[in-house]
């Protein structure tokens, strides 16, 4: 078995309780050499186990399967550059110097404070985004934030003048052949998150609170997957079929390079990077519980999903055992 150590690493996860349950993958050579799940998908208000066609609040790897994806399709067909200004898509947008590129990389470095976000209606929301300003460190340093990813849902939707949820099935997910990746998921099939005060446990309901707000408008969040789709995802990333659809090959090995503005801030256009020197993968998690990463060289990639937030969210531990799953596939990658 390959990655022993790292799928060892995610059974334990559920076996010390410290998730409900796990689905996962492995691809080596850009073939799948493990794919299996076990736990429960839900423990209260009664256990039930885990299915093998599970659909999972995969939260902002919407961020990247999507949003991010879609993007780069639109700059391959000239109706976009990431070094575009923010303005010349959003005209009430306020400053001038903030790009795309910016956005992607989370350099947008986004100032202010919104009161009471989570009960705004989505007009509101949207009016107060774009009351936030950009602060003195834009382009020179990496504050992660789903509002960046927002904002270029409305870029989408200011050029495809359709919602961006509705784009993302269009332009990205059925192209791709992604048959279980929904914004709209059966809840028999859902794997539960929270337990929130006024809207009880969600299940089959966006966990972030913007993405319930904003609905299809919401660029940052919202996407229901499966690990078999997860995996079909990054089978067609790593490829380089000429064919292929969506995006030509060089594109997506460009994502395995720092992309920020200075070149020196260790993330790509949308995609987080791990590893060192030329031999650098990408690599991305979501709040509910999920994380993924590829590395193009060896096109060997590995996706996790869980329901880490439930019954709740307070669950610090699964952080730091999660970044030792990614610490032992980059290792037990290196000695391949």
């Amino acid at each position: 078995m390959l990655y022993p150590k790292t799928i060892n690493k995610i059974r334990q996860l559920v076996n010390d309780g410290i998730v409900p349950g796990a689905s996962y993958g492995v691809i080596h050579h850009n073939t799948i050499s493990n794919q299996n799940y076990l736990g429960y998908s839900q423990l209260v208000p009664e256990t039930e186990q885990l299915t093998d066609n599970a659909l999972y609040d995969i939260a902002s790897l919407t961020k990247v399967i999507g949003t991010t994806t879609l993007i780069l399709k639109l700059q391959e067909e000239g109706r976009l550059n990431v070094d575009d200004s923010v303005k010349k898509y959003l005209p009430n947008y306020q400053d001038e110097r903030v790009t795309l590129r910016h956005m992607l990389t989370h350099t947008a470095d986004f100032q202010g404070y919104i009161k009471n976000r989570n009960q705004l209606s989505e007009p509101d929301l949207k009016q107060a985004l774009f009351g936030l300003s950009n602060g003195e460190n834009l382009g020179k340093k990496v504050i992660y934030s789903d509002i960046g990813l927002v904002f270029l849902g409305y870029i989408i939707e200011s050029i495809l003048k359709i919602p961006v949820q509705q784009a993302l099935q269009q332009e990205v997910l059925n192209p791709l052949g992604l048959t279980d990746s929904t914004f709209s998921p059966n809840i028999s099939r859902s794997v539960p998150t929270e337990i929130i005060p006024d809207l009880g446990l969600l299940k089959g309901i966006v966990h972030d609170p913007k993405a319930r707000i904003l609905k299809e408008h919401c660029g940052s969040a919202g996407l229901f997957s499966t690990v078999s789709d997860l995996l079909r995802f990054m089978q067609w990333f790593m490829s380089d079929g000429p064919e292929r659809p969506v995006l030509r090959p060089e594109t997506t090995k460009m994502l395995f390079s720092d992309q920020t503005p200075t070149r020196s801030l260790g993330r790509s256009l949308g995609w987080d990077l791990r590893g060192d020197g030329d031999c650098l993968s990408v690599y991305h998690t979501g709040f509910t519980g999920t994380f993924m990463i590829m590395d193009q060289s060896m096109q060997d990639g590995l996706v996790v999903l869980t329901n880490r937030v439930h019954p709740t969210s307070d669950n610090s531990l699964y952080l730091t055992k999660r970044d030792k799953i990614i610490e032992s596939f980059l290792t037990e990658k290196a000695g391949l």
